[in-house]
């Protein structure tokens, strides 16, 4: 994409939320029920509810919440460079700073990109 086909506004906040979707499925066989994501000069937030499979959500209730919380963070790991790569894609921005968090209790992810410039 050359900077005049670059995504603005919510188009490229609905092409990033497309793209992190389609890596989650991807890797763990199954979306987040929502998700969403905004953009506020360098920075890129797409945050993920419903991303637990019924067994994590049956774990997370129990004192094993940890091992679920553990194994989420690994694939996080496992997905940041298909993230990074898909958010440089579509904002024409090199990603400095990658931080993914997940809340087992509550079921969110929140994937958080730091650009080399503004939007």
């Amino acid at each position: 994409m050359d900077a005049l086909d670059l995504l603005r506004g919510g188009e490229l906040n609905a092409a990033v939320t497309s793209a992190l979707v389609g890596i989650h499925n991807q890797f763990l066989g199954r979306g987040p029920t929502t998700a969403s994501t905004f953009h506020h000069e360098n920075v890129v937030v797409t945050l993920m509810h419903g991303v637990l499979t019924p067994a994590e959500q049956s774990l997370a209730d129990t004192p094993q919440a940890d091992a679920v919380a553990n194994m989420r963070h690994a694939f996080q790991e496992l997905m940041e460079n298909d993230f990074r790569a898909a958010v440089e894609r579509l904002t024409g921005k090199r990603v400095l700073t990658f931080i993914s968090g997940n809340s087992v209790r509550a079921d969110v992810s929140c994937e958080t990109f730091i650009l080399d410039g503004n939007l």
